[in-house]
């Protein structure tokens, strides 16, 4: 018991075995897990549906897939990605940035009339 205390609390003096032993089972531990057991893998590009809006459909477009320029560029890159799937079709009614904390754009927001 009295072990596994020292190895939770850390209680090894530095430049000691006990102290390398557990730098190596960190050291281990971070190199050797597969990525699988943490989930973390990179979110695809995509056109999500959200909840609809006052009788509008609402999609999240990533902010990678509308290229930054004029208002009227991201318009008809819009509607060109709601076109792509069969589904989405309808008319763009409106397109909102949406911003994070730090006023970057996370993404966007199409509404559309079915």
């Amino acid at each position: 018991m009295g072990v596994l205390r020292r190895l939770i609390f850390w209680e090894f003096p530095r430049g000691s075995r006990g102290y390398d032993v557990v730098v190596l089972l960190i050291l281990a531990f971070i190199f050797a897990t597969p990525k699988s057991w943490f989930k973390d893998q990179p979110r695809p590009r995509e056109v999500v549906e959200m909840v609809a809006e006052a009788g509008l459909r609402v999609f999240y477009i990533e902010p990678d897939l509308i290229p930054s320029g004029t208002q009227q560029e991201q318009w008809n890159h819009a509607v060109a990605l709601l076109r792509e799937k069969p589904g989405r079709q309808g008319a763009l009614v409106r397109l909102e940035p949406v911003f994070d904390s730090e006023q970057e754009i996370k993404g966007y927001r199409a509404f559309v009339k079915p």
